[in-house]
């Protein structure tokens, strides 16, 4: 062996050994760029290239939300499998994969902080929790949200995210569609603010119970919204449909929202909003 086979092999070695960071560059889901982690954090998850809207679990969004400390809403347990529901995996395998993967127990996340100095509950629904599916857990979350917000006379704030109900949990599942709107009944009987603040995706029974029932609603940009699929639409319709169509931009267009906010102006928007309805509650009520 040579003495340059020798050195070729003790620096291949040397250099395989050093271990580099798995997550030092997060690669942009729509234009494919690679940006170093931290910088795309600090941009709040949102690409600089191609300004999309990545999207993020309760943890990041309370940080970009709330002035600072927040408290966690407590949320009652529910029946985990009620149906002992199986396909290629069994439900509790699968809900224990995603508690895992999120360290959070539920697709929906209830918080208590302030927002530009108003007090707010805010929940938060993550995608990367089986799609942020709607079961009888983010019913639950969304009721103990709405009743927290009521108990402490406060406007509920709910960030969606998900790909509709829970199949696992079949009509237990569809049951949370009017219980949310329960919860609604009781925030508009306190005539307390309820705004809404659809990311990517929003779709399914989701779209079409709490998501699109808020005082004012809020989009971030080119997020996905609506009931079913474009191309299950286009099937049943027998048509194409228009460019951009089930998009936040689209949406806004045809009046199904009321703005569309960039993510690094939306904790001011939020704040602008809680701050005026409070103060409009407060002047009625005197």
């Amino acid at each position: 062996m040579s003495w340059i086979t020798r050195t070729r092999q003790q620096l291949t070695g040397f250099m395989s050994r050093r271990e580099t960071p798995d997550n030092l560059w997060t690669k942009c889901r729509s234009c494919g760029t690679m940006v170093y982690t931290k910088e795309f954090q600090e941009n709040l998850s949102v690409c600089p290239r191609c300004d999309h809207h990545e999207r993020i679990g309760p943890k990041a969004r309370f940080a970009q939300i709330f002035d600072g400390d927040y408290a966690t809403v407590a949320v009652a347990k529910v029946v985990e499998d009620p149906l002992k529901f199986r396909d290629q995996k069994r439900y509790v395998d699968r809900l224990r994969a995603a508690k895992a993967a999120t360290g959070e127990p539920e697709a929906m996340t209830v918080g208590d902080g302030s927002i530009g100095g108003v007090r707010a509950i805010v929940a938060v629904q993550n995608f990367a929790f089986m799609g942020g599916s709607m079961g009888m857990g983010v019913g639950e979350a969304f009721l103990a949200g709405a009743r927290a917000a009521v108990a402490a006379n406060v406007p509920f704030v709910v960030f969606t995210a998900a790909g509709g109900a829970r199949m696992q949990e079949g009509i237990l599942s569809l049951m949370q569609m009017p219980r949310t709107t329960v919860g609604i009944a009781e925030l508009k009987e306190a005539r307390l603010p309820y705004l809404v603040v659809l990311t990517d995706p929003t779709t399914g029974g989701v779209t079409a119970s709490y998501a699109m029932l808020g005082d004012i609603q809020i989009a971030e940009p080119k997020a996905l919204i609506g009931f079913a699929g474009q191309r299950v639409i286009e099937q049943t319709i027998r048509e194409k449909l228009p460019e951009g169509f089930q998009r936040a931009e689209y949406l806004l267009a045809h009046g199904m929202l009321d703005m569309v906010v960039h993510r690094n102006e939306l904790k001011d928007t939020l704040a602008r909003l809680l701050a005026m309805l409070m103060a409009r509650r407060s002047v009625r009520a005197a």
